[in-house]
């Protein structure tokens, strides 16, 4: 009976040493915004894959968005394995996001010579807000922060202060305040404490810490190219200057540049303040790429569309595919190749497109004078636009106001600019 049970304890025994065959690292030193929710979701993806015990996440972050840490809060609360979290390194901080990140992990330390708190919610803009929508939001994230402290059993009227009071406090203190569960000299030091303690992963879920060799996660360039447009300023700003953008396309037809930029930088502007999922960008940047460079072999762009269209299709293409969450990850040499494929054909059919114009234009302009053209588009004031003559559409600016559909005489060519005059009509 007893080899049995001895047989049964060391079956379970060996299953537990297999399921802590590694614990994967991951820094937060960056902005908290959805890059940083898009690295935890692959980081949960790879820790699945190699079947790793638990996630060691090294935090040093000045804060960032609320509504990217509530995300982040939510992931961590409801994750099949326990978060190690450590404010590293000595000299380094956890302010604002970071100390709410902090509050919920499973087991939270912090390295000598580090401080931690003030997290009052603030506008992302950095302006002063309304007296009752400041204390809307800081009720709302005080009882928020209430409850994960409770539930991680740590100081919940140090939750509260770090909130209402934006208080912040050194390493020590916050071990002294039973804030955080460790105070490090060493990161090794942390991670033999978390080693063998009980934590909670859900209500009737209590499972013991294991901690295996460390597999670092690397951020990759399409984390990069997300952390370079996802702070919250930076998005407002993107955002905000594409709408101007796009506003001056419409108001000033044929410009095609400000429309290019304006359109990419919506799609990007989306994704970043989190309007529209990384994925979902990704495909519309190359919808949107495509019809740039497709428009290139149409429109007198010279180069515009189609450079346009290049950008936004690689851009895209790295944005497509999340591996954490559909399993799938484009290579990047395999989007460099399609990209380079398809600026090879779009640019070289601009360069015959522009070639020909060229040849038609230095050998024909005085039979283009006196011609009828007819008005293609126009801008509100009538007299910026463009004409369409042999087929092919010439800018025109000055001259008489004109409507669209109406004929006009070409008076004289400066550049790739033409001067027109209406032509009356007989009545």
């Amino acid at each position: 009976m007893m080899n049995w049970v001895f047989s049964i304890l060391l079956v379970f025994g060996f299953s537990t040493v297999a399921s802590a065959n590694c614990t994967v690292q991951v820094d937060l030193t960056e902005t908290v915004g959805p890059v940083t929710l898009d690295n935890l979701h692959r980081v949960k993806k790879r820790a699945a894959e190699k079947g790793c015990s638990s996630i060691f996440l090294r935090i040093n972050t000045p804060g960032g968005s609320l509504q990217t840490t509530r995300l982040i809060v939510e992931e961590i609360l409801n994750s099949p394995i326990p978060y190690l979290c450590l404010v590293t390194p000595s000299g380094g901080h956890a302010g604002s996001a970071g100390a709410i990140i902090l509050q919920a992990c499973h087991v939270a330390g912090a390295m000598q010579a580090t401080n931690l708190g003030a997290a009052t919610p603030i506008a992302g803009s950095g302006q002063e807000m309304p007296e009752d929508l400041r204390k809307k939001m800081v009720n709302d994230t005080r009882s928020w922060m209430e409850g994960i402290t409770k539930l991680r059993g740590r100081n919940v009227q140090f939750g509260r202060d770090i909130i209402v009071d934006a208080k912040a406090v050194s390493a020590e203190e916050a071990y002294d305040l039973k804030a955080i569960d460790f105070l490090a000299k060493r990161e090794s030091d942390f991670l033999e404490f978390s080693k063998g303690r009980e934590v909670k992963l859900s209500e009737s879920t209590v499972t013991t810490v294991a901690v295996g060799p460390i597999q670092v996660f690397e951020p990759d360039l399409r984390s990069k190219a997300l952390e370079l447009v996802t702070d919250p300023q930076v998005a407002y700003l993107i955002f905000m200057g594409s709408l101007g953008l796009l506003y001056f396309e419409v108001t000033h037809p044929g410009t095609i540049l400000p429309g290019v930029l304006g359109a990419m930088g919506l799609v990007v502007g989306l994704v970043s303040l989190h309007k529209l999922d990384v994925w979902w960008g990704g495909l519309l940047l190359i919808l949107l790429g495509l019809g740039f460079m497709i428009a290139e072999a149409f429109l007198p762009s010279f180069g515009v569309l189609g450079i346009g269209g290049i950008a936004s299709f690689f851009l895209g293409s790295l944005f497509l595919f999340d591996k954490a969450e559909t399993g799938v990850e484009l290579p990047l040499m395999l989007i460099l190749v399609v990209t380079g494929m398809l600026s090879a054909v779009t640019l070289g059919l601009g360069y015959l497109a522009y070639k020909t114009f060229g040849v038609k234009t230095l050998g024909d302009e005085k039979e283009l004078i006196g011609k009828t053209a007819v008005v293609a588009s126009v801008n509100g004031s009538g007299t910026v636009g463009q004409v369409e003559v042999y087929g092919e559409r010439w800018k025109f600016k000055g001259g008489p106001k004109v409507a669209l559909g109406d004929e006009v005489r070409i008076t004289a060519i400066k550049g790739l600019t033409l001067s027109i005059e209406s032509i009356q009509k007989e009545s």
